[in-house]
């Protein structure tokens, strides 16, 4: 049995009990016949073995890698329980076996916190997810929140494995050049393993130019997208649609850019809820024993120490009566509405005015752990980041979603060229948007829509994205400077977000509150970004 190839990991997450007994026991035999033909343990702690050849101590290496995942992440106890006693056997006769690095799906939120949410509501959506073949850490920390998850998985496997205009290979390609653009070497080696999975040529993994001209040509909409998506146009469009005998059709451009949008936006959510490395990923395990110290250098860089968690204790304790006093803003915004309603010229006003103050809202200081794979190699021109609307005087028209937003415009396009696509991607919008539990911290039955709209219409505002019904006013009641800097850091550089960046908005709210607002952040800059290329296309078409 060849316990790499696909059929035997994809046994072990059949919902059928004899068909996963049946895939562990042939496991079990392979991993100790090579434990046999590996030998002793070595004086280095690197791996299994140093006494084979390489090739065989790699492969064990990997195989007890994903052994290990499957005693901590598999949704089947019987899958886990057998894992766990198959490493435990061959520890007992000698043999390195790896332990998990870090603590958890999550470097901000507690792991327990997280595995409780897996054992209960999200339960049988982790098993429909484990039989399609993943069970991320992203998937995990979305658990909090079930309704989303399965909308996201829903959309996400359609996109990357369901009948389309992309070939599969071209799908995880363009996944790691959007990754790439925002340094997410975790979403990155993610789809490098999966590229080469579906027969993807290795060569194209050296660096852009060796993949075809036809993806290379990607480069500039995948660059502009990501950081300055208010400057598409018809042209940038017309360039990829006409280039001859390398010229993409319009429902692969479609397809392409909504798997660039998507994965622009995961790496947001990727770090804004620091995602862990996969425990069977590079950098998500060791074969080395545990040390004194359970910090790593990364963790220090980050603050993810005991120093950090006595100042965050004492924050809250400063923060007492945040949630009340947010709260109270919401009930007199309520009123005021009520009572009068702004006329259309104030309405412009204050929109211009909160575009023109989020311009001053600056990200944070980068505070960099070195990516574990080079993932600048996926991408061209480096430098080019996020702008605001107006530097040296330039100015950009502001896009009126009466004019053409998703549910009149976009929708529509990407359904006709790319069918049932702009239905996933409308039912996420629509959950992510709507979501809520009623609860605010600790308070039962308070109406969140209000906080809702004012964070999905910053983060629009941001983009230059206007809604004429909005007054744009109650961002700046509702919204403070430390909630709008991490906003807009992760929308905008979130490659740059902390956890004490993390740590330092809405100090009293649970986490499964936090991950609701980067689901929110996630899908209106994927929205965001759609409506500028969606409106160039259309602009193209016509």
């Amino acid at each position: 049995m060849d316990v790499r190839g696909a059929a035997t990991w994809e046994a072990l997450a059949s919902r059928d009990a004899s068909s996963r007994d049946a895939a562990m026991a042939s496991l079990h035999q392979e991993v100790m016949r090579r434990v046999e033909s590996v030998g002793p343990m070595p004086e280095t702690p690197s791996g299994p073995s140093a006494t084979s050849a390489p090739g065989v101590a790699d492969d064990l290496s990997d195989i007890l890698a994903r052994v290990l995942m499957l005693s901590k992440r598999c949704p089947y106890d019987d899958v886990r329980e057998k894992c766990v006693w198959l490493l435990r056997s061959i520890q007992d006769i000698g043999v390195r076996i790896p332990r998990p690095l870090g603590n958890g799906p999550s470097k901000f939120i507690p792991e327990k916190e997280i595995l409780k949410v897996s054992k209960v509501d999200a339960r049988t959506i982790f098993e429909e997810a484990f039989s399609l073949g993943r069970l991320d850490n992203i998937s995990l920390v979305m658990g909090f929140h079930p309704q989303y998850l399965e909308s996201f998985l829903r959309t996400q496997h359609y996109l990357l494995q369901m009948d389309g205009p992309l070939s599969l290979h071209y799908r995880h390609y363009i996944g790691i050049m959007a990754a790439a653009r925002h340094q997410c070497s975790y979403l990155v080696n993610l789809h490098v393993n999966d590229f080469l999975q579906v027969g993807g040529d290795p060569k194209w993994l050296n660096g852009l130019e060796g993949a075809p001209q036809k993806l290379r040509s990607l480069g500039e909409l995948n660059k502009i997208l990501a950081h300055r998506p208010w400057l598409l146009t018809k042209a940038h469009m017309e360039s990829l649609l006409k280039a001859e005998e390398h010229s993409w059709s319009l429902a692969e451009l479609i397809h392409a850019v909504v798997l660039l949008t998507h994965y622009h936006s995961m790496a947001s959510f990727t770090f804004g809820c620091g995602i862990s490395p996969d425990i069977h990923a590079e950098g998500g395990h060791t074969f080395r024993p545990p040390s004194l110290s359970s910090y790593c250098v990364c963790d220090i860089a980050n603050g993810n120490g005991a120093v950090d968690e006595l100042l965050a204790d004492q924050q809250v304790l400063e923060v007492s009566g945040e949630v009340e006093v947010l709260m109270e803003r919401m009930k007199q915004l309520q009123e005021c509405r009520d009572e009068e309603e702004a006329s259309q010229e104030e309405m412009a006003t204050r929109f211009e005015r909160e575009k023109s103050e989020s311009m001053l809202v600056t990200t944070a200081e980068y505070e960099e752990c070195v990516p574990s794979r080079d993932v600048s190699r996926h991408f061209e021109d480096p430098s080019y980041g996020y702008q605001d609307f107006s530097r040296r005087g330039e100015h950009v028209p502001t896009f009126r979603v009466q004019d053409y937003s998703w549910e009149d415009h976009g929708f529509s396009l990407v359904n006709r060229l790319y069918p049932d696509v702009g239905q996933l991607l409308d039912e996420k919008f629509q959950i992510a948007y709507n979501l809520t539990y009623n609860t605010m911290a600790t308070h039962q039955g308070v109406d969140t829509s209000m906080l809702r709209r004012a964070i999905w219409n910053y983060i629009h505002c941001m983009f230059g994205i206007r809604y004429d019904d909005y007054d744009y006013g109650e961002i700046n009641e509702l919204l403070d400077r430390n909630f709008k800097v991490y906003i807009k850091t992760m929308v905008c550089s979130p490659e740059k977000i902390t956890k004490r960046m993390y740590e330092s908005f809405w100090r009293q709210f649970q986490h499964s509150e936090k991950v609701h607002v980067n689901l929110l952040l996630m899908e209106a800059r994927m929205q965001a970004e759609l409506l500028y290329a969606l409106r160039a296309i259309t602009r193209y078409m016509t």
